[in-house]
């Protein structure tokens, strides 16, 4: 049976049994309190080809199918990654054409002959098709990869600007005037001293070794687990200086003050935040445009695969009816067995027993063929990858 999260397009023969199917199947469906929706569209008239040739399409086709299907629902992870989950701002991207998936769907659906003409053969449109989506999804990996790497540039310069006063950038906390500047024997040395130690850092500091200035500790920064001081010592004396504060837990910070490297550093930020949200635009912008094209020509692939499964399914002459039903998922079985059930008429010209006797010199050769789900009219599912 069909899924309960998908859209179902279903084909049978159009000939005079089919005459007002669309009105009396939507007037069964509606009985049920659930019904979503059923629309009509017409399957083109493409030209068959040869019996073997079909064969060979109905064997490609599903492989095409899932990759197409996995490229849009790539792209929809991508706009969900870039609006952080928020499904009201998904809904406003996720359009074709800027109509809703539905309703580009259940509304008056038709082939795009502009692009993709009927009168090429079937084999030509379907690699016309893989073309195609293969130049969006080769256009989106790598817009996407130089967002990523510029996002991770921008994520590893703001993480320095993160966590407490022991283990994150100083450069925005200091200034000049914290430091001693141009001295041959004199050094600024910063300290990140835990809150709870603070009390005895104001009593050992200058005796954390030799040399160290009198009464030059000096509050800088607090956060809520740390407070950094400034102290100032002969520079002879910093690697004890050093090993004092390790012994005393407090923790020497590797900081030497430079207004030119500084300044670097803020303009580092600020250009990779700029780039950032450029590309953010410009891949927003592109995965917009990349999924209304993706998922026409996925609908596309999926119409060919219509016709080449009814025509060996019914034979010729090769006219079929299209139907677009969107069930509830609490009445998909009831749906279904409601469509089983019109359908049945059609069990005489569905190949049905034909296909499963001498089954023996066909497995090997056509075995995906016989192992597909077999149904009295054709159907194939467009996903909701969008929800």
């Amino acid at each position: 049976m069909p899924s309960d999260q998908s859209t179902w397009l279903i084909a049978v023969p159009n000939d005079g049994e089919v005459e007002g199917l669309s009105q009396e199947l939507h007037s069964k469906l509606s009985q049920q309190s659930k019904f979503t929706g059923l629309a009509q569209f017409e399957i083109p008239s493409f030209k068959t080809g040869t019996l073997d040739s079909l064969i060979a399409l109905s064997e490609d086709i599903p492989k095409q199918d899932i990759a197409f299907t996995a490229t849009v629902a790539k792209t929809v992870d991508t706009l969900r990654s870039l609006l952080n989950n928020d499904p009201a701002k998904l809904a406003q991207h996720i359009l074709i054409d800027e109509n809703s998936v539905d309703d580009y769907l259940s509304k008056g659906w038709r082939w795009d002959e502009g692009r993709y003409n009927v009168q090429k053969g079937l084999r030509e449109i379907v690699d016309s098709l893989s073309k195609d989506l293969t130049s969006i999804d080769n256009a989106m990996k790598a817009k996407l990869n130089n967002y990523n790497l510029v996002k991770g540039s921008l994520t590893q310069l703001q993480r320095k600007k993160l966590g407490n006063l022991s283990v994150r950038s100083l450069a925005d906390l200091v200034s000049k005037e914290d430091f001693i500047q141009d001295s041959d024997y004199l050094e600024t040395l910063l300290v990140a001293v835990p809150r709870a130690l603070v009390k005895d850092w104001n009593l050992k500091y200058e005796k954390l070794s030799t040399m160290v200035v009198p009464r030059s500790s000096r509050l800088i920064a607090s956060d809520d687990d740390f407070s950094l001081f400034g102290v100032v010592v002969f520079k002879r004396t910093h690697d004890d200086f050093a090993q004092g504060c390790r012994e005393n837990k407090f923790i020497l910070r590797d900081f030497v003050y430079s207004e030119e490297e500084m300044i670097k550093q803020q303009e580092e930020l600020r250009t990779a935040d700029t780039t950032e949200k450029e590309l953010w635009t410009e891949l927003l912008r592109m995965s917009r445009t990349n999924f209304s094209e993706s998922f026409k020509i996925l609908v596309h692939l999926k119409v060919v695969r219509l016709f080449v499964e009814s025509v060996l399914r019914y034979g010729l002459p090769a006219n079929y009816l299209g139907l677009i039903i969107k069930p509830d998922p609490k009445v998909t079985k009831k749906t279904f067995t409601l469509l089983q059930a019109h359908f049945t008429y059609l069990s005489p010209r569905s190949n049905r027993s034909s296909s499963r006797v001498e089954g023996e010199e066909y497995i090997g050769e056509y075995q995906s063929l016989m192992d597909q789900e077999f149904f009295d009219f054709v159907l194939f599912e467009v996903p909701w990858i969008v929800y």
